[in-house]
């Protein structure tokens, strides 16, 4: 079976109020992605993974990736060919790849407490699933629907309620027919892969996740990373 890793980083970040896009903040000493990309290397059923950048981005070539990742880099593919939108980048990176059958995961470059086992684990519940799937955790909190005053409207059940995270694993040539359809006329709505599928109607599979698989969006966000890693590697 073949599956591979993409992971659109072309973003700017501009929730974390830094100058720095978020993919490149430090993180333990490293850039955020680094994390990220080690844990994809690491997983035993990924041939390659694949970084979609932008086509402006100066901040890659800054650091020795070799250093980095170790021998796991000779697995590593980057391509300068994001877009404007999450989706776009990975319909751009989608599209710039070899046609084939493959299973491609796709995650997010700012969640990189992801662990290796999570990927494979995934990778075996899937391989033979009409249509694939994503990492997902259940809605634990109560959850409020506010009105434009910033005041509680109504209380939403939160019973079925899964909060959607990544990798997201659908076959390549399916998932780039759906970002196809659906952009550039949709692109508010494609926030994930997943929806994209569903708009063809089709009905992804939960795989439980993990609630340490955070993604980094907020500053403080960077500090709970930090303290899930060291606990992590020690």
């Amino acid at each position: 079976m073949s599956a591979i890793a993409l992971v659109p980083a072309a973003g700017s970040g501009s929730r974390m109020a830094s100058t720095t896009p978020k993919q490149y903040l430090d993180l333990l000493g490293q850039p955020l992605i680094a994390h990220t990309l080690r844990a994809l290397l690491g997983a035993a059923r990924l041939a390659q993974v694949v970084v979609v950048i932008s086509p402006e981005d100066e901040w890659w070539e800054s650091y020795d990736w070799r250093a980095l990742l170790g021998e796991s880099f000779a697995r590593l593919l980057v391509l300068r060919v994001g877009g404007d939108s999450r989706a776009q980048s990975v319909l751009n990176g989608l599209a710039a790849l070899p046609a084939s059958d493959a299973w491609v995961l796709v995650h997010d470059a700012a969640r990189p407490c992801l662990r290796s086992q999570q990927v494979d684990d995934m990778i075996a519940q899937l391989e033979y699933d009409d249509v694939g799937g994503i990492l997902a955790v259940p809605v634990a909190d109560t959850l409020k629907v506010a009105t434009n005053e910033q005041s509680i409207a109504h209380t939403t059940p939160r019973a079925g309620l899964w909060q959607a995270q990544t990798p997201q694993m659908f076959r390549q040539q399916e998932l780039l027919a759906a970002l196809q359809a659906a952009l550039p006329e949709h692109v508010a709505d494609i926030t994930d892969e997943a929806s994209a599928l569903e708009r063809l109607g089709k009905s992804p599979k939960l795989i439980m996740g993990s609630p340490w698989n955070l993604k980094v969006t907020y500053p403080q966000d960077l500090v709970l990373a930090g303290l899930l890693l060291g606990v992590k590697l020690q």
